[in-house]
């Protein structure tokens, strides 16, 4: 049989099967966001006491590059991030700026007060003034999460030397 009949005679298969395996996409299904997940995912107990939405939503956030004035996932700063995961989590807007929201959305607690959805202050630069130029949401335990300029975003321990030493102040969303 000549080559070319055999091509044409074998190519509404081959064409079916092109189209099956190159023209779908299979849909991966995503595992439910659980209690579980979320407590692998932070490296401590999550339970359903716990505004199991806070976590969840900073999951999603959890790797994104640190981009000055970014507030997508392509890149996002400190503020911005914080800014963006309470309204998602919370349903309300805060000023853009860390030195802001102390000033203007929040009444200062102190450390022991601290309680989920909390927001942490810092002063990360030089300089005497108090005024934070860091921000991040307190989770429980004495940890936070935030955008690292390095790491991107990320959990930290407010017990690590580093946040101890730029430590400015703690509110509460009024």
């Amino acid at each position: 049989m000549n080559p070319i009949k055999q091509i044409y005679k074998f190519s509404p298969l081959l064409f079916c099967l092109l189209l099956v395996a190159c023209g779908t996409k299979k849909q991966v299904e995503k595992e439910p966001i659980t209690s579980d997940n979320l407590s692998q995912i932070y490296g401590m107990r999550i339970t359903s006491s716990d505004n199991e939405m806070l976590y969840a939503e900073g999951a999603k956030w959890l790797g994104v590059p640190h981009r000055y004035g970014g507030s997508n996932k392509q890149g996002v700063d400190c503020s911005g991030f914080v800014s963006i995961l309470y309204e998602q989590v919370y349903g309300r807007q805060l000023s853009r700026s860390s030195a802001d929201m102390l000033k203007h959305d929040c009444r200062k607690i102190s450390r022991d007060e601290l309680k989920e959805g909390d927001l942490v202050f810092f002063r990360t630069e030089g300089g005497r003034k108090k005024s934070p130029n860091h921000s991040g949401i307190y989770l429980k335990n004495g940890k936070f999460i935030h955008t690292s300029t390095s790491r991107g975003v990320m959990v930290s321990s407010l017990s690590e030397p580093y946040y101890l030493r730029t430590w400015v102040a703690a509110g509460r969303v009024k």
